[in-house]
């Protein structure tokens, strides 16, 4: 009887010590809405778009694809009635705020395409995420090829 009673105390004694463990929040981002331009024949270059929603605070810092050389995560702006497109390194996902990366905004930026895409094809990307400690994750999604609404 009582190495059962010894058993019972050890395992309460783990489950004691493994709820004073403090584990980092895993975070979680949601993507919706995901979906690139079609190209035309010899186009090398292409837009994607989506909506992110992170369950804490959080930033998109990578995008990649097999479909092309390099990924990157853009801002489109007006600079003296001039848009301008530009590379940013990071983009604020704030906790539990939807962020859209929509045509004339932010968006992610396909170059070197190794092929064309057409309408309804599937495109994989990978999402590297940022968490304030400097923990990096990524996520994989699927976009789908659509011209613009």
């Amino acid at each position: 009887m009582s190495a059962f009673y010894s058993m019972r105390a050890t395992l309460a004694l783990l489950i004691s010590f493994v709820s004073l463990v403090s584990f980092p929040a895993l975070a979680e981002v949601t993507v919706t809405n995901a979906w690139v331009r079609p190209t035309v024949a010899q186009q090398k270059a292409t837009g994607g778009f989506m909506t992110l929603t992170s369950s804490t605070d959080m930033h998109l810092v990578g995008v990649s694809s097999p479909i092309a050389q390099s990924a990157e995560v853009h801002e489109m702006s007006m600079e003296n009635d001039i848009m301008k497109m530009r590379a940013i390194p990071r983009l604020p996902l704030p906790a539990g705020k939807t962020v859209e990366l929509k045509p004339g905004g932010f968006h992610v930026m396909l170059f070197g395409l190794k092929r064309q895409i057409k309408a309804g094809d599937t495109i994989a990307l990978t999402l590297s995420f940022e968490d304030g400690q400097q923990q990096r994750t990524e996520l994989r999604v699927n976009a789908i090829a659509k011209p613009a609404n």
